[in-house]
């Protein structure tokens, strides 16, 4: 899609979890690309004329690119592009949306604006992770899923990245800080471990395997992969979403 034009927008319904912008697709018709990219799970797509294209995927959504064929229901918006492909955003529950962003309004725009750090970013460190849990008094788990806090962090990497750094989910967040506001060590663990579990995905996301390749996230029942634990992963609740953890070496 970059350095390419939109040549024309088909809107095959009027929202999504939202509804589009009233000028949604006569903003995109016969804009160039000049970028693409991501802040947390917010897809920007930069346009010719300085407006910014948002977009999350929700809970189904995808894109998929085709020369022709037949769309089908869930296929709700289509971008022709100056290659003769179509850019096509499919969303069977239709979680997901879309919106354009004014010249500027990137930096302000309230869905962008609260997000904290990205997981991979220099600036997310022990240090500045401290900063935001000092006062939380939610669990560990439901903190590190609140996009305030790291921005872009899903159910499943959370649930790994706990296990790794041998925290329960259910510790209290700010337990993890001293009264001083500095990091303790299980912070520090707890960084690496999250930025671990990215890059594993990373390097991971076009191999086979699938849910093979997570050590506790939806294995209730099953022993504790951790050498010399002898604990059996366990299922919760938290936040509505499931947390899987081994209660023997998590605390």
């Amino acid at each position: 899609m970059a350095r390419r034009r939109i040549r024309a927008v088909i809107m095959r319904r009027d929202n999504l979890r939202y509804d589009f912008p009233p000028d949604f697709a006569q903003r995109l018709n016969g804009q160039s690309v000049r970028g693409v990219g991501r802040r947390a799970k917010y897809l920007l797509v930069e346009l010719g004329s300085g407006d910014v294209l948002l977009m999350h995927l929700g809970m189904s959504g995808s894109f998929r690119v085709m020369r022709r064929g037949t769309l089908g229901k869930h296929d709700h918006v289509v971008f022709e592009m100056s290659t003769d492909a179509m850019v096509v955003f499919t969303d069977p529950r239709r979680f997901g949306f879309m919106t354009l962003l004014a010249p500027g309004e990137r930096e302000t725009h309230a869905t962008l604006r609260a997000l904290g750090p990205e997981p991979l970013a220099r600036q997310f460190d022990a240090a500045a992770l401290a900063r935001e849990l000092r006062r939380r008094k939610t669990s560990l788990k439901i903190a590190l899923l609140d996009q305030r806090v790291v921005a872009g962090l899903g159910n499943i990497y959370v649930v790994e990245a706990l296990y790794r750094a041998r925290l329960s989910p259910k510790r209290r967040a700010s337990t993890l800080v001293t009264r001083a506001g500095e990091p303790r060590p299980a912070l520090a663990t707890l960084v690496t471990a999250i930025q671990d579990v990215l890059k594993d995905a990373i390097r991971n996301q076009n191999r086979p395997g699938g849910d093979d390749r997570f050590l506790v996230y939806d294995r209730e029942g099953r022993r504790c992969p951790r050498r010399g634990c002898t604990g059996t992963i366990a299922r919760i609740v938290q936040g509505g979403r499931s947390t899987f953890y081994c209660p023997v070496c998590q605390t």
